[in-house]
């Protein structure tokens, strides 16, 4: 398949091809995501004692929790697509619990996530109406720049789109979850300041939530859609190589299998790559990167 021509084939064989390839990737159970969920959220629960009690210094801890919280989300990921478990299957449960815990050390709401990413996925570099625009840039600096602009109290992105998003789309119910969460965090963070413990909560949450934030905006949202304008099927992704590679890189830099196929399991997104790349190369994609 790697060697061969496809350039002449209709459109029509293409997609059987191009289907045929995802189906062999779909529908495997992701281990890997489950276990890392409740591992992650373990070492995540563990830092507060041994720091608290001065086994471990602060300094190492936000190291450790910056990991944690950049960490966090992709296993959630999995289960804003249904991968884990489909709603009505007996597994369900799990999938939706690992979507709620994996994100604690990001302090990351489920319903707020999963709805925004699923409006990003049908509206993918649409100005308006993907949550995910304003992560554009016009270089990795700039990137980097722009996701901290857009956490800030007037920015327009992050949690700002999210808002103006649920709004949009009638999900005011989940806008107050979102709400209501972030606000326990704070009260959260608060308590631990007042009763003596601020650097520890800033160092194990607060900067580690803004760390992470940046990391995954700059290879989940910016890296993989940069430049951004084209909201076509095979170009509104693109095929890049990390510096980081793409346990750096987060998974990313196949990240168009995943907006072809989203259900096919991150873990298998690099296999499904190399084996649809010619399929890919013969619909315009520019796979010269990898």
């Amino acid at each position: 398949m790697s060697n061969r021509d496809l350039s002449q084939l209709s459109d029509r064989d293409l997609h059987k091809l191009e289907t045929d390839i995802a189906r062999r990737h779909l529908d495997h159970f992701p281990w890997l995501a489950v276990i890392w969920a409740f591992t992650n959220l373990a070492i995540w629960l563990s830092l507060w004692p041994l720091v608290f009690m001065g086994i471990m210094p602060v300094w190492l801890g936000l190291i450790i929790a910056t990991v944690n919280a950049t960490a966090s989300y992709l296993p959630s990921h999995e289960a804003q697509h249904d991968i884990i478990a489909r709603p009505g299957s007996k597994l369900h449960w799990l999938n939706e619990l690992v979507g709620h815990l994996s994100t604690l050390p990001l302090a990351l709401p489920y319903r707020v996530a999963k709805l925004t990413h699923q409006q990003h996925h049908k509206h993918t570099n649409d100005p308006v109406r993907d949550p995910d625009y304003s992560a554009h840039a016009n270089g990795p600096w700039h990137a980097i720049w722009r996701s901290i602009q857009n956490r800030q109290p007037r920015g327009k992105g992050a949690f700002n789109a999210y808002g103006r998003t649920l709004l949009a789309i009638n999900r005011r119910d989940v806008l107050l979850q979102g709400a209501l969460y972030r606000v326990g965090w704070f009260t959260a963070l608060i308590a631990l300041a007042w009763s003596g413990h601020a650097i520890e909560a800033a160092c194990l949450w607060w900067l580690p939530h803004h760390l992470g934030y940046t990391y995954l905006q700059f290879f989940l949202s910016w890296a993989p859609h940069h430049p951004g304008d084209d909201k076509s099927r095979y170009g509104r992704t693109r095929v890049f190589r990390s510096m980081l590679g793409n346990i750096g890189s987060l998974g990313m830099q196949y990240h168009i299998v995943h907006h072809l196929h989203p259900r096919i399991p991150l873990y298998r997104t690099p296999k499904a790559y190399w084996e649809m790349r010619p399929v890919l190369e013969a619909r315009g994609v520019d796979v010269h990167a990898l």
